[in-house]
């Protein structure tokens, strides 16, 4: 009787290895082999994936699940490539309804793609954040006309939605939580990141341009209706990363990058900062990209709610440091912080900056502001709001 159960055990146990790998094997043949215009449906069940998925050089494709949380993508077990599912060089590529989990490297990443559809996606890391999980859970790159809605991203070790180098972008109606960057925006143009919530990150909402990388100079953004929400999740991006930068309690980050507008967001119980407006030379990394333009121009902050406990900001890492010992606001931290480090193009013969060059910061609720003068070791310190009253069209 024993070796009866023993033996429908070992054999339920092969039928289910069995029937994982048959999977597998299917969606990757069906990406291959999938027509221009067809859909690639995957069943509902929780399914061990054991290498990268791919679909390279196909024309509008959906590759379609029975719903998040139904049909689930475990690349938990994964021996072979760095991301879960990569899709290359394609036009009018949709992936929607299903969960994606603990690829090696990126989850998903598309690369090159021309229209790129995520609907209904998580991706996610499971467990406690850590460095050793993947970079990015969604991640298009070089892509144009990126659509990102009602997603899910976690557990990401750089950001959970990030979209680079990349031109017209939309992201609205996700949650990124437990990330070191929820939502990143970097070195794209005309993009809109609305009626998200990014809560229990590192950073809420980054809006960077980087040196070294193909497209130079990003811009054109616009961060509004989102909940930026209690983002105090201390920082485990891997060392040397940019974003390992950024201090534990940011709702918003904006570093080097032009014509941006934060509006009507909820801006709540973020530790070190409500937001950030900074330069590259923050970062005190050296620039040797000699096409890259390292100042914020063109940032109009209005009409948001900001709020914080009455704490300290972070004391960890670089900034923490600079909390601590240069700026000493104790517990009194301004929510908007401006490093004040300006190009000197941009002033006129007068010595003041050009109206299409300025950060204007103004019609915000519970507005505090800090000109943090970082040129000058913080010597200087304003934190007189009329500098920043204007308009930018």
């Amino acid at each position: 009787m024993l070796k009866i159960k023993l033996f429908a055990l070992l054999t339920l146990i092969s039928s289910l290895a069995f029937g994982q790998a048959d999977i597998e094997k299917k969606i990757q043949t069906q990406m291959i082999m999938a027509k221009d215009g067809s859909t690639i449906d995957i069943t509902e069940g929780s399914f061990s994936i054991t290498k990268s998925l791919s679909i390279e050089g196909k024309k509008n494709i959906t590759i379609r699940g029975k719903g998040m949380d139904k049909t689930i993508l475990s690349f938990k077990n994964q021996v072979a490539g760095a991301e879960g599912i990569r899709v290359t060089d394609c036009e009018n590529i949709t992936i929607e309804d299903m969960t994606v989990q603990d690829s090696k490297g990126d989850l998903i990443k598309t690369l090159h793609v021309k229209g790129i559809t995520f609907r209904r996606v998580k991706a996610e890391w499971t467990g406690t954040p850590k460095k050793t999980n993947g970079a990015y859970a969604l991640y298009p790159v070089q892509c144009e006309n990126v659509l990102i809605e009602g997603c899910t991203a976690r557990g990401a070790s750089d950001a959970g939605i990030y979209v680079g180098q990349s031109k017209q972008i939309v992201v609205k109606n996700c949650l990124a939580t437990e990330n070191v960057a929820g939502i990143e925006i970097e070195n794209s143009l005309h993009a809109e990141v609305f009626d998200n919530v990014a809560q229990g990150n590192v950073g809420g909402i980054l809006v960077f341009d980087l040196p070294d990388l193909v497209l130079k100079r990003g811009g054109y953004v616009k961060v509004y209706r989102n909940k930026i929400i209690e983002n105090n999740l201390s920082n485990f991006a891997p060392k040397g990363n940019i974003v390992a930068k950024v201090p534990k309690g940011t709702g918003v980050l904006i570093l080097a990058t032009n014509n941006v507008e934060v509006f009507d967001n909820q801006i709540i119980n973020n530790r070190s900062c409500g937001m950030g407006i900074i330069s590259y030379y923050m970062t005190e990394n050296p620039i040797k990209d000699k096409d890259y333009y390292p100042y914020p121009t063109a940032i109009y902050v209005h009409d948001n709610t900001f709020e914080r406990r009455h704490e300290r900001a972070t004391g960890e890492g670089r900034f923490g440091q600079i909390f601590r010992f240069k700026l000493r606001f104790g517990k009194n931290v301004p929510h908007i912080l401006y490093d004040g480090i300006v190009d000197p193009k941009t002033k006129d013969a007068s010595g003041k900056i050009k109206p299409e060059s300025r950060v204007c910061i103004k019609n915000n609720k519970n507005q505090t502001v800090a000109n943090m003068d970082a040129k000058n070791d913080f010597k200087n310190i304003s934190k007189d709001p009329s500098v920043f009253d204007c308009e930018l069209k």
